[in-house]
C-alpha cells in the first residue's frame, strides 16, 4: 500500500488555506523520544504535527522541525504544518502572551494552526481568549484559529458571538467507538474540520471481533482500519507513536477503500468510548 496520496493530500479550512489530512500526535511524548518521532514523521512524509503548551514539547517539535528544513531544503517551512494550544482559558492578555510564547518555543517563526484546548473556564473567558486568537492571526502569528473539546453550546456560543469568524477547528475524540455525531455533524454544517484525536482508541478495542474481521478482509491491521475510518468519514485523525515502524504503517492507508455498508458497520459500535478526559458538556 502506498502511503504518498493520504501524506501529500490537504482540506481547504473555511479561511481557504489547505490543512495537510493527516498528522502525528505527540501527546504525552517528551523529551528524546518525541524529538525522535517527529523526525520519523516527517522522514515518512507526514507534514503535520499536533502540539500543545499542556504537552510541554513545542520546543523539540519545532527544533525537529528546523532540523529537518535544514537538512532537506527542498521542503520549506509553508509546507510543514504546526499545531499548538492554549493550555488554560484565563483571559485575552494571557492568551496573546501565551501565543506569544509558543511562537517563540517552537521556533518556526509562527503557528499555523492555534487551538483553545477546552470550553474550561466559561462563556466570558472563551469569548476573551477566542478574539485573542482572532487578533494573535491579524498580526500574523497565527495562520488559523481553532478549538478543542468544544461540545455543541460552546461551538454555536462562539458562532453567535461573531458569525464572520467561525473556528476553522474542533479538535475532538472520534473513533467508531466514540463518534461524536451531534458536534461532528454542527461542525459539518458550519465548515469547521473535525480532528480526530485518540483515532485509534488508545489500541483499548483492537481486539474488539467486529475490527479483527474487517482488518482481515481489507488485508490491513487494526490501526489502518481506524484511521482509514476517520479519513473516509471527512476527518482529519491524529495518529501518535514513537515507534517508527508505526509511525509508517499508520499513513500507509492508499491501498484500500472501505465499503460504505462497513464504514456504517463500524459506526455501529459507538458505545461513548472516552479514552482520557470530555470536557465536551462542561460550563
Amino acid at each position: 500500500m502506498s502511503s504518498q496520496t493520504t501524506l501529500t493530500s490537504t482540506l481547504p479550512l473555511n479561511n481557504t488555506i489547505p490543512i495537510p489530512r493527516l498528522h502525528l500526535g505527540v501527546y504525552q511524548v517528551s523529551g528524546r523520544a518525541c524529538s525522535s518521532a517527529v523526525t520519523f514523521a516527517l522522514e515518512a512524509g507526514y507534514r503535520a504535527i499536533d502540539s500543545a503548551e499542556w504537552y510541554g514539547n513545542e520546543k523539540e517539535v519545532g527544533d525537529s522541525i528546523n532540523a529537518f528544513l535544514e537538512k532537506h531544503g527542498e521542503v520549506k517551512r509553508e509546507d510543514v504544518w504546526f499545531t499548538t494550544k492554549l493550555q488554560n482559558n484565563v483571559g485575552y492578555e494571557d492568551t496573546r502572551r501565551k501565543i506569544k510564547a509558543s511562537v517563540k518555543r517552537c521556533g518556526l517563526g509562527y503557528v499555523d494552526l492555534y487551538l483553545l484546548h477546552s470550553p474550561i473556564g466559561g462563556t466570558r473567558k472563551r469569548l476573551e481568549c477566542w478574539r485573542a486568537v482572532g487578533d494573535a492571526i491579524e498580526e500574523g502569528e497565527v495562520r488559523a484559529g481553532g478549538v478543542s473539546n468544544f461540545g455543541v453550546r460552546h461551538l454555536q456560543e462562539l458562532l453567535d458571538s461573531n458569525p464572520k469568524v467561525k473556528p476553522a477547528v474542533n479538535q475532538i475524540e472520534v473513533h467508531p467507538f466514540n463518534t461524536q455525531t451531534a458536534i461532528t455533524d454542527l461542525c459539518k454544517k458550519n465548515d469547521i474540520i473535525v480532528e480526530a484525536y485518540a483515532p485509534l482508541a488508545r489500541a483499548m478495542r483492537a481486539k474488539h471481533p467486529k475490527v479483527v474481521e474487517l482488518s482481515k478482509k481489507y488485508n490491513c491491521t487494526w490501526a489502518q482500519l481506524l484511521i482509514k475510518w476517520s479519513l473516509q468519514n471527512g476527518f482529519v485523525p491524529l495518529p501518535k507513536s514513537v515507534k517508527q515502524e508505526r509511525v509508517v504503517s499508520n499513513a500507509d492507508v492508499d491501498g484500500f477503500s472501505i465499503e460504505e455498508a462497513d464504514l456504517q458497520a463500524l459506526r455501529a459500535l459507538d458505545e461513548h468510548l472516552v479514552t482520557d478526559w470530555d470536557p465536551t458538556d462542561v460550563d
